[in-house]
């Protein structure tokens, strides 16, 4: 069997971007991507982020039990994206505190801004279900 690597998207002057297709699955009876599915498209380029910092949330998480989780999101919509739109999701670090991170997104078209998020993820331990500090290698890398 063929081996295929999933998109990574690009890290560049500490911005990382990720590609995401626009499926028919994606969008509602309109024609026009589902609003909740902009969350999605931002979660998994969260994720790759985390991922070309060198962060992996698995081995975390199973290892010492602790990881983000989303504190609060606010998103702006700004345009609509259609069926088989080529879009690019870009994460960058605004803020980090002792025991969260705050992440900017925005979702484009091309030149088109389409939709603006700001994520506070906070650090938190899976024993206790309450914040901790963020791991020092882990806040180094962010």
């Amino acid at each position: 069997m063929v081996k295929i690597l999933p998109a990574e998207g690009l890290l560049q002057d500490k911005i990382f971007y990720y590609p995401v297709r626009v499926y028919y699955e994606d969008t509602d009876a309109g024609g026009i991507v589902y609003y909740a599915n902009y969350l999605k498209f931002a979660e998994r380029a969260r994720s790759e982020f985390l991922r070309a910092l060198g962060i992996n949330q698995q081995k975390i998480l199973a290892q010492q039990k602790v990881g983000f989780v989303v504190r609060s999101c606010h998103i702006e919509y700004l345009q609509s994206a259609v069926l088989d739109d080529a879009l690019t999701v870009s994460c960058e670090v605004a803020e980090t505190g002792s025991a969260y991170a705050v992440i900017k997104q925005q979702i484009c078209r091309e030149n088109d801004v389409l939709a603006q998020i700001e994520v506070k993820l906070i650090f938190l331990s899976l024993e206790t279900h309450r914040p901790t500090r963020i791991l020092p290698e882990i806040k180094e890398k962010l």
